[in-house]
């Protein structure tokens, strides 16, 4: 049986050493460690080119974190799809980096989008027209959830 596919988008990576919310860095490490080996994960470019951004020494520890995860080219279908968001509004033009993390996601119909950003991605509305835009435009819909979603039950 094929492992479900998920996207990890960068605030995920950022929740691992994130000492200023230990709730969500807790979780994300157990499920880092535990869980996320049941997953087919998934970056892209643009998660590397968002943590290189980082100050040392986490840098270092987040690209060591990402290394082994396959990357997803940002083609430019990739490119005229999150202009679509852009276009019809779902997404601002200074968040194209939320826009492409989605737009990734459906191009290569991922499973989940899997982020910490309850702003901007893990909205139900913006969700909504998200779905709405990719339906009518033929597209995959992934499902944006945050990764306390992902961990198993207990017991």
């Amino acid at each position: 049986m094929a492992k479900i596919s998920i996207y990890l988008e960068t605030s995920v990576i950022g929740a691992y050493l994130d000492n200023e919310d230990p709730f969500r860095r807790d979780l994300t490490i157990r499920w880092w460690e535990h869980e996320r080996p049941l997953y087919d994960a998934y970056i892209s470019p643009l998660v590397v080119r968002e943590l290189e951004r980082m100050r040392e020494p986490r840098r270092q520890a987040y690209l060591n974190l990402i290394r082994d995860i396959p990357q997803l080219e940002i083609t430019e279908e990739v490119g005229i799809l999150a202009e679509g968001y852009i276009a019809r509004g779902i997404f601002q033009r200074k968040y194209m980096a939320d826009a492409l993390h989605v737009a990734v996601a459906s191009f290569y119909k991922i499973d989940f989008l899997v982020t910490w950003n309850f702003g901007y991605l893990a909205n139900v509305y913006r969700q909504a027209r998200v779905r709405l835009f990719n339906v009518t435009s033929g597209f995959f819909v992934p499902t944006i959830i945050t990764p306390e979603f992902l961990v198993s039950e207990v017991g």
